[in-house]
């Protein structure tokens, strides 16, 4: 997928250019996080994914404290969960209740869409609830283990505070934040976990304390991670608690841990993102009507501006990349025409790797599979650009050419008007 920065339209080209960059990773929901980071020996605290509401009774019993409460947690791949709202107009996706009033409240959450800062209007579906023991906790800090270009390797970022955004702890506790890299090729040495121990000022035994940081470490290196985050990382009267956390992997690694990427779970995704993937499209939807297919971010970047500048607004990006086959181009046009926002489509190719003709016998092969019932405006130049102009008249599809990249616009936007 690439980075949904391409929807601030309004930023300036440059700013938008370097925000716009290919990100692989794979997200998983907290329940599977917690069964993957016990698989390392970390601690987390106990609990129970439940798929359906006749499992929640059962589960809800299990996990109550001695005040008879547990902590019923919405599953979806965003963050504000708990000041989330649920459309049907349920306030937070997180709440603490008695088990045996948690039935009730969980048809209320279960299969229900949870709309928080991080989803966007549409919200996510909540199709798993997380019944979790309700843990007594002494205190909250921070960790986390992320990539860093600086140093060109790992580092482990501590806050002796925690339960909140890194951006705020930083911002109000910029003294308490401990940033420690890691040398890849040795990994973390026990000097490294202690001196994070003793920058997150844990008062239970500081050498177990260390043996769960190198053991977020193993869990890092080991499952391909690109981020693993711990908010809050809790202290209990005797331990370390991973109490949340967000673990992040590397899709480039999915063909060696085919276990891990059988978790994912596309309900959470745009169906069109998902569609494009499975035929290695990149493809993020937007909020105007005119679709777009490029090939190339920049060439993408610069045809939603100009978009914008001739007075339209660009429904999709969808970069079929530098050496799309055939059948790629076909299932684009399939999952631009199947989008009813989209009242116009414009083709814009720069033919590099990216053969012109390849591009065309796409077009008419799409056509002739889906029909085109919205204008299409060609923009074509590059590599075998003659032959793919001939390809394109010879269909005698009712098309509208472009001589270049502002006439293109110009005609798209005209086409809707």
């Amino acid at each position: 997928m690439l980075r949904k920065a391409a929807q601030r339209l309004g930023a300036d080209a440059g700013s938008r250019a370097r925000q716009l960059q290919q990100l692989r990773f794979l997200n998983v929901h907290e329940y599977q996080g917690a069964q993957i980071m016990s698989q390392y020996g970390i601690n987390v605290p106990p609990g129970i994914p439940v798929f359906k509401l006749d499992e929640l009774a059962p589960a809800a019993q299990k996990m109550a404290d001695e005040a008879g409460e547990i902590v019923l947690k919405s599953q979806i791949l965003a963050g504000g969960r708990g000041l989330g709202k649920f459309t049907n107009g349920l306030q937070g996706g997180v709440h603490i209740c008695k088990a045996d009033e948690a039935p009730q409240l969980a048809a209320k959450m279960l299969g229900e869409t949870l709309v928080t800062k991080q989803t966007g209007p549409k919200g996510k579906p909540v199709n798993t609830l997380y019944v979790a023991n309700k843990m007594k906790l002494k205190r909250e800090m921070y960790f986390a283990i992320l990539l860093d270009r600086k140093s060109a390797g790992p580092v482990m970022i501590g806050c002796s505070e925690g339960g909140t955004s890194i951006e705020d702890l930083a911002e109000k506790y910029p003294d308490k934040i401990v940033k420690i890299p890691i040398d890849i090729r040795t990994g973390i040495t026990d000097a490294e976990a202690m001196q994070m121990v003793e920058g997150l000022k844990v008062t239970t035994d500081k050498k177990a304390a260390a043996e769960q940081i190198k053991g977020l470490y193993k869990l890092f290196v080991e499952k391909d991670c690109t981020m693993v985050e711990v908010n809050p990382l809790a202290e209990t009267d005797k331990e370390l608690v991973a109490a949340d956390a967000k673990l992040g992997f590397d899709d480039n690694a999915a063909f060696r841990q085919p276990d891990l990427f059988a978790m994912r779970d596309e309900s959470q995704e745009d169906p069109r993102e998902v569609a494009a993937g499975k035929y290695d499209l990149n493809y993020i939807g937007l909020d105007g009507s005119i679709g777009c297919m490029v090939n190339g971010a920049g060439l993408a970047m610069a045809t939603m501006d100009i978009i914008k500048l001739r007075g339209g607004a660009p429904a999709n990006f969808l970069d079929v990349g530098g050496n799309a086959s055939e059948d790629q181009v076909v299932a684009a046009f399939k999952i631009l025409t199947s989008d009813p926002q989209v009242k116009a489509i414009l083709v814009n190719i720069f033919g590099g790797i990216m053969r012109c003709d390849v591009i065309a016998s796409g077009i008419v092969n799409a056509a002739k599979q889906v029909g085109m019932k919205v204008p299409l405006v060609v923009r074509l130049e590059g590599t075998n650009v003659e032959k793919g102009k001939e390809i394109l008249a010879a269909s005698n599809m009712n098309l509208i050419a472009a001589s270049d990249l502002d006439d293109a616009a110009t005609k798209a936007v005209a086409s809707i008007a």
